[in-house]
């Protein structure tokens, strides 16, 4: 199963939406296999609360689950659960041989600790790869489970065929979820990496400087697109919703079409990644737990990709 940059890549346009569809196809087909052998891999998402968006974003990872013949539950608690009554779920959901992914979607209700429930989480389990042992395991080597948006974005990269080594990657936004794993994937893919936050100076300066430009801070064009370099790629993880209800990204995109090799768009960039390698992490960590081989006919592959292999093995 290969892709070509041609189809990722159109008119400066990263496509995340058709990278996001080769990975889902390889699930689909290691599932089969699996289920061929009789392993059928299930997926838990734990919501908690009415918040729309994590309503939306819960439905979305039901349906995409079906499409690739994941089993799925959710387990839907009102916003006035307790604490404890969380963890016993979570509990239950890590010593049910039949779970091989649990997902809480985030975030959680003011009064619930988030770190407290992430880390209860089994992190063979941890299918967002935010479980300090997994984000631990980024700095010294490979983790099983690596959080799903920062290895999308390695994935984008590796399809457009652009790959990291000796290259300057600027990464603006420190988050746990995404700013700090994906600075230690890049510097893991030999890239000499600068991250940048709320009190990095010149940040302007630093952003000139990229070859590879990551930016996640949630702040509407934060990055204006005359400030990046020409030939650059640029993944925009922002995704903000301006008051005509327009979504936008955290670089000014038309701008910076113009001078980069290769742009994410919001939305169609980022965001269909995430959930593309939720459902590969799902499918390590299954495969993993039941000691089953995943077959190598069905990893996603790219035209004179390099940058992504390890992310669709398990360590050695």
């Amino acid at each position: 199963m290969e892709l070509e940059r041609r189809e990722v890549v159109v008119d400066g346009v990263l496509r995340g939406t058709v990278v996001a569809r080769h990975v889902r196809a390889a699930v689909a087909a290691q599932v089969t296999e699996l289920a061929r052998r009789g392993v059928r891999l299930r997926l838990a998402l734990v919501r908690v609360g009415e918040d729309a968006a994590s309503e939306v974003y819960v439905r979305g990872k039901n349906r995409a689950c079906a499409e690739v013949g994941l089993a799925s539950d959710v387990h839907h608690l009102g916003a006035h659960v307790s604490e404890r009554d969380l963890l016993e779920l979570i509990d239950s959901l890590n010593r049910d041989e039949r779970v091989d992914g649990i997902l809480v979607q985030l975030p959680l209700p003011p009064h619930l600790d988030a770190q407290r429930i992430i880390d209860a989480v089994d992190p063979m389990k941890d299918v967002d790869g935010f479980h300090p042992w997994n984000l631990g395991l980024l700095v010294g080597r490979n983790p099983l489970l690596r959080p799903c948006t920062p290895a999308g974005m390695m994935t984008l990269l590796d399809a457009a065929g652009f790959p990291p080594r000796g290259r300057h990657a600027v990464v603006v936004g420190r988050s746990v979820i995404v700013g700090r794993p994906i600075a230690q994937l890049l510097i893991r893919a030999d890239a000499t990496v600068t991250v940048c936050h709320r009190h990095t100076t010149d940040l302007e300066d630093h952003v000139r400087r990229a070859d590879i430009l990551v930016v996640a801070t949630g702040v509407p064009g934060l990055v204006p697109g005359g400030w990046v370099k020409e030939g650059a790629v640029v993944l925009d993880v922002g995704i903000n919703r301006l008051a005509d209800g327009t979504l936008v990204g955290d670089v000014g995109f038309a701008e910076a079409l113009g001078r980069a090799a290769a742009i994410t768009p919001v939305p169609g960039g980022v965001g269909p990644m995430t959930v593309a390698m939720l459902l590969w992490n799902t499918v390590l960590a299954g495969a993993a737990r039941r000691s089953e081989f995943l077959d190598d006919r069905f990893r996603p592959r790219f035209t004179g990709g390099a940058t992504a292999t390890s992310l669709f093995r398990p360590p050695s």
